[in-house]
């Protein structure tokens, strides 16, 4: 792979040890992904921050030890832990100790503490066009389709080294010619009146993405304007049951003005049909214990936003949780603060609900032993909690959520799906 005088500069040390270390690394993996060369990256989004055990701690600390600082604006994924209230769940003490040395570390290399995983909702939204290292499965797909920035999917230790060292292997989503469509998904026969429904995007997703696996799909067939919150929905569903690190929706996303313009000239490598049949399908995969009980609603995979937050509030009025399911909604500070401002947290507060900042319900032990069943209207959530959480999950729309949360067992409203 070819260096520049200043990629040279960085692996040999005379920028400092840190610097070297991260450079070392990125040059290693560009040998494995044979790129030609490196390229600069203006921005990047750390996932690193999550601790999964004393590796990764010191890893970070290391790090931070050398005296690593971030050349580009960075923000930072969820951390391991709740650093504002974290004692109120049953986290251990130690591990929420070594979560927050985690996190501070990588905020002492000068990254932002945005603690997001939808560092898009934020000041460091990138712009079309934009070569950027993001880690976090959504913000990569999201940032990718829905921008039109250019990032790679950055795993975890690579994308603080890009930070520290501004440059990348010149591979993959990085380059124009790899960001076109390889799989065509034609949609027909669903009804505009689920088209329309916040709950269609997870479920589409989910399915998108188990047909796509790593391949960048090109969507055609529907006839609606997704808003951002289902368009963060639907890629985070991708990237959960696929891989997918870039989409394609035709008239809707910047590339693809038209399938000649998603597809960059070439024919796709298969085209699939789907239905009513297939989108009920994924709806139904994504529930494991319909059988009534409840332990708690869950919602804000990826982050809550404002918006969400405020559709969110009028469900809540005047009404309360039952004793018996908790709620809780996780979202960033910037999200939380701004709901705050807009007095559509106090509904929240009085229903009985609860909001968890910095991290994620499905990376920190947070979860009470006894709650064994959830629900959610997050595809992401879903697909994960079974396996991760070790629990059973029911998906349904935000207000079925709401209406299981007050009744105490499990409410859906199943007639959109019976097409």
């Amino acid at each position: 792979m070819k260096l520049s005088p200043t990629d040279r500069d960085k692996l040999e040390g005379r920028e400092g040890p840190a610097s070297a270390m991260a450079m070392s690394i990125l040059v290693r993996m560009g040998e494995v992904l044979e790129a030609d060369h490196m390229i600069d990256i203006e921005a990047a989004h750390i996932d690193s921050t999550l601790y999964m055990g004393q590796a990764t701690l010191e890893f970070a600390e290391k790090l931070s030890g050398m005296g690593a600082k971030v050349c580009v604006p960075t923000s930072l994924n969820v951390g391991g832990v709740d650093q504002q209230g974290w004692q109120s769940w049953p986290v251990p003490p130690t591990w929420a100790e070594q979560a927050r040395r985690q996190m501070d570390a990588y905020q002492s290399m000068g990254a932002v503490p945005t603690w997001t995983c939808a560092p898009y909702q934020t000041a460091f939204r990138p712009e079309f066009g934009q070569q950027i290292a993001w880690g976090e499965s959504n913000a990569i797909v999201f940032a990718n389709s829905v921008i039109g920035a250019r990032t790679e999917r950055y795993p975890d230790l690579l994308d603080i080294c890009a930070a520290v060292t501004g440059r990348v292997p010149a591979v993959g989503l990085h380059l124009e010619s790899n960001r076109g469509g390889q799989l065509v998904i034609e949609v027909s026969g669903v009804p505009f009146s689920l088209q329309a429904e916040d709950s269609f995007y997870p479920v589409f997703g989910l399915l998108v993405g188990k047909l796509a696996g790593d391949r960048i799909p090109v969507l055609t067939g529907l006839n609606v304007q997704p808003t951002e919150d289902q368009l963060k929905a639907f890629g985070a569903a991708t990237a959960s049951s696929g891989s997918v690190a870039l989409f394609h929706w035709v008239g809707v996303t910047p590339e693809a003005t038209s399938l000649e313009a998603a597809l960059k000239g070439r024919q796709p490598e298969e085209v699939i049909s789907v239905g009513m049949a297939d989108l009920k399908a994924a709806w139904q995969d994504l529930t494991t214990d319909a059988g009534g009980r409840l332990d708690m609603v869950v919602l804000g995979s990826p982050h809550f936003s404002l918006d969400e937050f405020r559709r969110l509030a009028p469900m809540l009025e005047g009404q309360s949780r039952h004793p018996d399911v908790s709620f809780l909604v996780t979202s960033s500070r910037a999200m939380a603060a701004l709901a705050e401002k807009a007095g559509v947290l106090h509904p929240l507060r009085e229903f009985g609900g609860r909001v968890t900042l910095d991290t994620c319900i499905l990376t920190t032990p947070m979860l009470p032993p006894e709650v064994k069943t959830l629900m959610t209207n997050s595809a992401k959530y879903a697909y994960y909690s079974p396996g991760l959480l070790n629990t059973q999950v029911v998906f349904g729309s935000l207000a079925d959520c709401v209406q299981s949360a007050i009744e105490g067992h499990v409410v859906r409203d199943e007639t959109l799906w019976a097409a």
